[in-house]
């Protein structure tokens, strides 16, 4: 029989690996826009995620500024 606290390890690699396959990148494509990487966040929060993508389609990027 197991247990929860087993599946603590399990969560805790599945969680790692899917913020380096999925949230890395767009710490990338963000930087590479000119914003922080930190707005990746609002990515991981139901609703704002979708209101943070609307904003950045729409928003000047510094990045195209400065050239």
């Amino acid at each position: 029989m197991t247990t929860f606290l087993s599946w603590g390890p399990v969560a805790l690699m599945t969680l790692l690996i899917f913020y380096g396959l999925f949230l890395y990148p767009y710490i990338r494509i963000l930087r590479r826009t000119g914003h922080s990487g930190w707005w990746v966040l609002a990515l991981l929060i139901p609703g704002v995620n979708l209101v943070a993508i609307w904003i950045f389609a729409f928003v000047e990027w510094p990045a195209l500024d400065r050239k």
